[in-house]
């Protein structure tokens, strides 16, 4: 079993950056692909970045490939996501969350573990 905690999250202006991480506990995290996923008010949970067990591999949504940045470390059992050139459209929960099988742009039903989410709000 994996438990994860997301930080990072915060108020940024437009243009600006931040990075999340989330730390993971469980021995398996390395075997784990790992997703970012964010959920705006009245709206559904949506695909943000993916990233292999490995690390190898990447997957982003369109509204945000060039702009952030998803890695991991699994010496440290952490996943981070680099957001820079911030929009008002980013603001939202943003989660950490992992899967067993391989990483891909797939939807929040098929991960398994989740972490609570932390805010970002991007001002304009």
């Amino acid at each position: 079993q994996v438990q994860l905690v997301e930080s990072g999250g915060g108020l940024v202006q437009a243009g600006g950056s931040l990075r999340l991480s989330c730390a993971a506990s469980g021995r398996t995290f390395s075997t784990y692909a790992m997703g970012w996923f964010r959920q705006a008010p009245g709206k559904e949970r949506e695909f943000v970045a993916a990233i292999s067990w490995s690390g190898s591999k990447t997957y982003y949504a369109d509204s945000v490939k060039g702009r952030f940045t998803i890695s991991r470390d699994n010496a440290k059992n952490t996943v981070s996501l680099q957001m820079n050139s911030l929009k008002p459209e980013d603001t939202a929960v943003y989660y950490c969350a992992g899967k067993r099988g391989a990483a891909n742009k797939s939807g929040p039903s098929e991960y398994d573990y989740w972490g609570q989410g932390t805010q970002v709000t991007v001002s304009s």
